[in-house]
């Protein structure tokens, strides 16, 4: 079985998935205090607040950290929020590590204006 990395995103505040909402995957190499960045993809969820394909599967998903962030932000502003200016949460960024290219690695991000809460799934 080849191992891949899915998303699912899900609006708390409006109790529905969230619906073309903007996540930029990263790449990382840490190496002391030094990081390098390299964006892998930019892709937008779906109605049902996932991807239309995995973020990496087979020969893309490789050993490494990576970083997802979600466009809460612009998200929430799309959907007629007033919100206030800067915001509480922008940008939000999951850092993980993959160590088995054979799993299947989905993060879930449950957000708000004010709050989210991530974990690995299944």
């Amino acid at each position: 079985m080849a191992g891949m990395l899915t998303i699912h995103v899900l609006d708390t505040m409006h109790g529905c998935p969230a619906a073309d909402m903007q996540i930029q995957l990263w790449s990382l190499t840490l190496s002391g205090e030094h990081e390098q960045r390299v964006l892998l993809k930019t892709v937008h969820t779906k109605d049902t607040g996932r991807t239309a394909t995995p973020l990496l599967q087979g020969e893309e998903l490789v050993v490494g950290y990576y970083e997802l962030l979600f466009a809460v932000h612009a998200y929430f502003i799309s959907r007629g929020l007033l919100l206030p200016n800067p915001p509480f949460l922008d940008l939000v960024p999951v850092r993980f590590g993959i160590a088995d290219v054979e799993a299947h690695y989905h993060v879930p991000l449950l957000v708000s204006p004010w709050a989210y809460s991530t974990y690995r799934g299944s």
